[in-house]
């Protein structure tokens, strides 16, 4: 199932409407939807890199928006919807056990998840059921996004098809990586402060 959403959306990639469908896309992943919404990013930068900020800034806030869904799973209907897509994704047993430290470093956890490939429904769902303050999760959801999606676009943009390359073999590695710096920069001027 997971390789026929994939090859839909690589064939949306290539759409009119592409930039629409990218927008519907990253909304989606925020709160329910499996495929992250690189699978299209990284084609439509390789194909017209002049618009690889653009297309960066349309997962941005279609995300960070898509996060807004997550959090109301997660606070209204978590019985509901929310168990079902945490069933989905197989952390249903270790959700409780997040849950309850969630919210101490909710922020740190929104960072990291919106920047490397942990699932981001995930956290948007524990946000709501957690009561999470809003503006902590758009804040976070807003610098997270933007980090990641923006280095897909500059990477793509300055070094073409070998970076894709690179990018689908490292995802994982480098972007965790990366935000485990990002964050660790956080966590230190705070505790410089």
């Amino acid at each position: 199932m997971l390789k026929r959403l994939y090859e839909w959306m690589l064939d949306k990639a290539g759409h009119p409407q592409a930039t629409k469908w990218l927008a519907g896309i990253s909304f989606a992943e925020s709160s329910f939807f499996p495929i992250p919404p690189d699978a299209m990013l990284a084609p439509m930068c390789l194909a017209k890199p002049e618009r690889s900020w653009w297309y960066a800034l349309v997962c941005t806030i279609a995300s960070v928006l898509g996060s807004l869904l997550g959090y109301a799973i997660g606070y209204y209907f978590f019985k509901t919807l929310g168990i079902p897509i945490l069933e989905f994704y197989g952390v249903t047993e270790k959700f409780d056990l997040f849950a309850q430290s969630f919210n101490e470093q909710g922020w740190i956890v929104v960072l990291l998840a919106g920047f490397t490939p942990l699932p981001f429904k995930v956290i948007t769902i524990a946000a709501g059921s957690t009561a999470m303050p809003l503006h902590i999760l758009i804040g976070a959801a807003i610098v997270a996004r933007a980090a990641r999606f923006f280095l897909v676009a500059a990477l793509l943009r300055f070094f073409g098809p070998p970076m894709k390359q690179w990018i689908d073999n490292n995802f994982a590695l480098a972007t965790t990586v990366v935000g485990i710096l990002f964050v660790g920069g956080f966590a230190a001027v705070k505790w410089l402060l």
